[in-house]
């Protein structure tokens, strides 16, 4: 009797962890769609006149227009596109009257060769951002063929004489076909939640099936004597 009593805390207990682990990845999949809805909703608002001084957290997404010119060379940071395969990211230096920055003017496949910079006035549209995509596996830049691994930021403004300013260009007064771009999205922000709720709340069914199977075999015994 004792022994059956102790089953059955174990498996009353243990299913209550297990739901409580999937309701808590619930309200954790709540918050995390109203983090992305909010994070939407700043992406596709109205576009605004460069911060003199941005914030890389106040300011992250936020949508602008600047006007400049192009200057210096471009880095190539390599990246790989669903259903296209291996590419670059171009990023370029951008002269504004206010300010220099980094503009992530958009994807060229591997391919691709004699990619010209536009030249002139040209007038952009897009959104910071400051990526975290650097970790102690990112290899070094390859800076003999001017290939980067990560859009470092700090790293990259250092090496084009920029602030550490990233502007993903959405779109451009001078369109260029050589140049798909990649604008800012919430599609990599993990979202799992869900997916951990669901395997929570189907290990406490199984523990509960397992605990009843235990105590129907320990009981067994008594029934058929």
């Amino acid at each position: 009797m004792n022994r059956a009593l102790f089953l059955l805390i174990v498996g009353l207990g243990g299913a209550a962890i297990l739901v409580a682990l999937g309701v808590w990845q619930m309200q954790r999949l709540s918050w995390k769609e109203g983090v992305i809805a909010d994070i939407d909703s700043r992406i596709l608002a109205a576009p605004v006149a460069l911060p003199s001084d941005p914030d890389t957290v106040a300011d992250a997404y936020l949508p602008v227009e600047v006007t400049g010119e192009f200057r210096g060379e471009t880095v190539r940071v390599l990246v790989s596109q669903k259903d296209v395969g291996a590419g670059y990211r171009l990023i370029t230096a951008f002269d504004t009257d206010d300010a220099r920055l980094l503009v992530d003017r958009g994807f060229v496949s591997v391919e691709a060769r004699d990619i010209v910079t536009p030249t002139g006035p040209i007038t952009l549209t897009g959104n910071l951002q400051w990526p975290q995509e650097t970790d102690g596996f990112t290899p070094e830049p390859d800076l003999a063929n001017n290939i980067w691994f990560a859009r470092d930021v700090d790293a990259l403004a250092t090496a084009l004489g920029t602030g550490n300013i990233l502007l993903v260009v959405r779109e451009t007064s001078n369109d260029d076909p050589a140049v798909t771009p990649l604008p800012v999205d919430t599609s990599r922000i993990p979202n799992d939640h869900l997916q951990y709720a669901i395997t929570w709340f189907s290990l406490a069914a199984i523990w509960l099936a397992m605990s009843v199977l235990f105590l129907r075999r320990r009981r067994a015994p008594t029934s058929e004597s």
